[in-house]
């Protein structure tokens, strides 16, 4: 889905003689029937089939509603084929399409959002253009959908059904115009940003981004999922932890049951409390989230504490990057002086280049490289190990020589 409800404000910080955009409330062409069976599955297949160019892509989830991610509905829209809904409960094998569009450029909005989503229907792209990246990359400050668009194209979108149950069926005439306008100048958008991108010398760079993005799976499976919940911190025993984990496991299985987000299950808030001591006695208070089914929570409560101690989960998770950077200045003051060189002298070139600092090398990788630096501390050193480590070739090109700068200007000891 791609959210138009973006936190940069299209209008923010807009010259005063900045005309107003205008609004596009409703799509170019009459709205299609909603694809719902094989027929108009075979009818779309078709028509993109005998379309040209470029194929916006975008798809509607259910977050916050629903369990996962997956798309409760796909846009579509192709030059001579027009606009497509498509209703992938009822048509969840796309894969017939993936024949006529694999090899066609795809054209996205924040890519990593929809891919996923779109894989588990069959659909994988060979080429993208992704207009979020892609705005980026040019040195735009705001690069949500609404800000790109009123940016390059003048236009700005009806906006009112962003945060919708997507799963709600059958869906309402307005929800599927929304998402209609969601695919209508995605294309035209695509020409602006690409441009923007070429006056700027910057077409290899976003070459490199886009390639990179065609294998882009979603994220890896995180270990120990139940320790990215809110409030945790507060929880400061390992026997906590063990309540914390436990409740949080309980609340997956009963909301992947019922098909409903974890937290309309139960909030975070309510499974912290449980864990801590409330009481002087050391007793737990029973928050009022669960006391509609209390049985349910205070059981997950009694087998955490029933835990033997060799079973309780441990503080932190192992980890095999550098401690964290609060540490390092006692850990390795060297390291520590590197990286806050490094950091001056990324922030130089992002500005002078005009590409945010975490674009042009992820903040984890920068830390990587200059806690366990190569043996050769040569900018091609550094090059390589940039790539040993998933850096793209435009990234690991421009940061490089300022790794090496920085290892001169703060070497280590003679290495053993």
């Amino acid at each position: 889905m791609t959210d138009l409800t973006s936190p940069d404000d299209p209008t923010a910080d807009a010259p005063a003689d900045t005309p107003e955009p205008r609004l596009v409330s409703a799509p170019a062409e009459a709205l299609r029937p909603v694809v719902e069976d094989e027929r108009r599955l075979r009818e779309l297949v078709a028509s993109v089939a005998d379309g040209h160019g470029p194929i916006a892509i975008d798809a509607e989830r259910a977050s916050g509603f629903r369990y996962g991610q997956k798309a409760y509905l796909v846009q579509l829209r192709r030059a001579g084929a027009g606009t497509w809904l498509v209703d992938p409960v009822m048509c969840p094998d796309l894969s017939e399409l993936q024949d006529v569009v694999g090899d066609v450029e795809w054209v996205l909005h924040a890519a990593t959002q929809d891919l996923p989503c779109l894989a588990d229907l069959g659909l994988h792209p060979t080429r993208l253009f992704d207009t979020e990246l892609g705005s980026r990359l040019a040195g735009r400050p705001r690069v949500g959908l609404a800000a790109a668009m009123e940016h390059y194209l003048g236009i700005t979108l009806a906006k009112e059904h962003s945060a919708q149950d997507w799963s709600t069926r059958p869906l309402p005439e307005p929800w599927l115009v929304y998402a209609a306008l969601d695919v209508e100048v995605l294309v035209d958008l695509r020409d602006a940003v690409d441009e923007d991108l070429r006056s700027q010398g910057k077409s290899g760079w976003a070459a490199e981004e886009f390639e990179a993005l065609t294998h882009f799976r979603g994220p890896a499976p995180k270990v120990d999922p139940w320790r990215k919940t809110s409030g945790l911190h507060k929880v400061r025993t390992r026997r906590g932890l063990a309540v914390v984990r436990e409740l949080w496991e309980t609340r997956d299985r009963l909301a992947q049951d019922r098909d409903c987000s974890p937290g309309r299950v139960l909030g975070d808030a309510a499974i912290v409390e449980l864990a801590l001591p409330s009481g002087a006695d050391g007793t737990r208070r029973t928050p009022r989230a669960v006391q509609r089914n209390p049985q349910v929570w205070l059981a997950a409560v009694d087998r955490a504490m029933l835990l033997p101690e060799d079973e309780l989960p441990a503080y932190h998770l192992p980890s095999d990057g550098p401690p964290p950077q609060r540490a390092w200045a006692d850990k390795d003051p060297v390291a520590a002086a590197r990286l806050g060189a490094v950091k001056e002298l990324v922030a130089g070139l992002s500005a002078s280049v005009a590409v945010p600092a975490e674009n042009l090398l992820t903040p984890d990788t920068l830390r990587r490289v200059v806690w366990a630096p190569p043996v050769d501390e040569s900018a091609q050193g550094f090059r390589e190990i940039l790539l040993d480590l998933g850096a793209r070739p435009w990234q690991a090109g421009l940061v490089s020589p300022l790794l090496a700068e920085a290892a001169s200007d703060h070497p280590y000891p003679p290495r053993v």
